[in-house]
């Protein structure tokens, strides 16, 4: 299952319908959906190393559209649900000096979320509904997408072939390294 699904993905990375594809899971993992880009992105450049840089610049750009959806979704749903919650619950000025807290150090949260394995929506969502500064979000976002992309874009870019032969020799341990980084990111979200 996990062979077919790599060489799925294989496939769809050298497809015409690539790029698109991932634009598409780029922008709405940054807002709701669980799955990183990266399971489309370094496929990608495996599969077509001299367009590394463009894939890159295409799953930042949409990663950073759907982070200003996800922001958009926090700034409004807020005020129509979690506002009532905490309300209903007492909370409402515990919030308001989580938010203080929050916008003070807004920047970083966003920089360290859109760099780790840490759920990229959680900070987006998190930053509307606390009213972070736009343009802080935006910009802390543009250079936390472009780091993350761009540094797996060059190092794939440089060291694909054998990156490849040790992704295609050891797919099962790959694969639950990379499952263990998505779970612990989620966990990760529980804490903090």
């Amino acid at each position: 299952m996990i062979r077919g699904l790599y060489n799925w993905t294989m496939r769809l990375g050298e497809s015409r319908y690539a790029l698109y594809a991932l634009a598409a899971i780029a922008f709405v993992e940054s807002s709701v959906f669980p799955i990183p880009p990266d399971v489309l992105l370094i496929p990608m450049i495996i599969a077509l190393p001299r367009r590394a840089f463009l894939i890159a610049f295409v799953a930042t750009v949409s990663s950073v559209l759907g982070g200003m959806f996800g922001y958009y979704i926090g700034a409004v749903l807020f005020d129509s649900i979690g506002q009532p919650l905490l309300d209903f619950y007492g909370k409402a000025s515990q919030f308001d000096q989580f938010k203080d807290t929050y916008n003070e150090y807004g920047a970083w949260a966003v920089l360290v979320a859109g760099v780790t394995p840490f759920p990229f929506k959680v900070i987006t969502i998190l930053s509307g509904s606390t009213g972070l500064d736009f343009g802080v979000f935006v910009l802390s976002s543009v250079l936390a997408r472009a780091l993350r992309f761009f540094v797996i874009a060059a190092l794939l870019w440089k060291f694909g072939v054998p990156i490849r032969t040790f992704i295609e020799k050891r797919l099962g341990l790959v694969f639950t390294v990379a499952l263990a980084l998505l779970v612990g990111g989620f966990v990760a979200v529980k804490f903090f």
